[in-house]
């Protein structure tokens, strides 16, 4: 690991990232993380500015390792956003849902390194044109926001990797050891996880939200919403209204009158499983437990290392 690409850029022990998840991944998540041996990443976009600036400010008084803030870049108040972050000497950026070209690089003038993150090819050769220090490739199967390119991170790795020059780190289904490094055999130097650190002890997400996660079987999730901005969801009461409104050719403004505001933090963090938007990705019937962030990581470099050593041993003999 210690030439690890990913490794080496962030500064880390281990080239697992958490995601920076809306309502769910706080100071609390991001340094427990950071302290295991990850990234840990503060999830900006469902935070106004004084709440980002008091999360970071938490997040450097309970670790001394590398994190990141996440910014989707059609955020609002991006400029404070980013301010706060300058003024604060975050080390990392992890842009995503905008253009690159905005603010990549007035972030790297401050010594800040910057990724992005993309669901195609041509966005990824943007996105390292404009200067990104490294890729997030987010396959298909990932919660929450995603792509409308339906291309799954099996598919997505292989191709992206051939084309850019510098880290790719692979995200969307990925949930294990096993599946870690089955994305960097098709070329991923890191690997981003949401869905697994959505179900973490210290993970902001409502405790009925990360029971709903536990509970979800394949099939649960969908990806929807694609004329407003595609999300994948658990198929809860919401979703299943949203399906029944499909059915009479809706405009995108009856959609984004079904949707309303606030239904992420209804469900994910105020724990609505009705009407609130449940955000998480398709590894999740695979969850059956809550553990801490250092259990998880721990739990993900443990398989990882088990499974690539029985891989050498038996190349050894055949």
């Amino acid at each position: 690991m210690n030439k690890n690409k990913v490794i080496k850029l962030l500064g880390i022990k281990y080239p697992i990232i958490q995601a920076g998840m809306i309502w769910c991944s706080g100071w609390e998540l991001a340094s427990a993380v950071s302290n295991s041996g990850g990234l840990g990443i503060i999830g900006s976009g469902s935070m106004y500015p004084d709440i980002l600036r008091q999360n970071i400010l938490k997040c450097k008084n309970a670790t001394n390792q590398p994190f990141a803030v996440n910014i989707p870049l059609l955020y609002a108040n991006i400029e404070e956003h980013i301010k706060s972050i300058i003024d604060l000497k975050v080390p990392i950026v992890f842009t995503s849902a905008g253009n690159p070209n905005t603010w990549t690089k007035e972030l790297k003038q401050k010594k800040i390194k910057v990724v992005h993150v993309v669901s195609s090819v041509k966005f990824a050769l943007k996105a390292e044109s404009c200067g990104a220090d490294a890729i997030v490739a987010e396959g298909f199967e990932a919660g929450g926001h995603n792509g409308r390119e339906e291309t799954t991170t099996m598919c997505l790795i292989p191709d992206i990797a051939k084309a850019i020059n510098v880290p790719l780190i692979a995200a969307g289904g990925i949930i294990d050891g096993k599946s870690m490094l089955a994305a960097m055999i098709l070329g991923a130097d890191g690997v981003q996880m949401g869905t697994r650190f959505v179900a973490s002890k210290e993970s902001s997400a409502h405790e009925n939200f990360k029971n709903m996660v536990l509970k979800a079987k394949e099939g649960d999730t969908r990806l929807t919403l694609k004329e407003i901005t595609p999300v994948r969801m658990i198929k809860n009461k919401f979703y299943k209204e949203v399906e029944e409104l499909y059915k009479t050719n809706p405009s995108k403004e009856q959609l984004l009158k079904k949707l309303g505001r606030g239904r992420a933090k209804l469900g994910m963090f105020e724990g609505d499983l009705d009407a609130g938007e449940l955000e998480i990705g398709q590894a999740s019937s695979q969850i059956n437990k809550v553990f801490t962030a250092k259990e998880i990581i721990q739990q993900i470099m443990t398989e990882f290392d088990s499974i690539k050593s029985q891989m050498l041993i038996a190349n050894k003999f055949n």
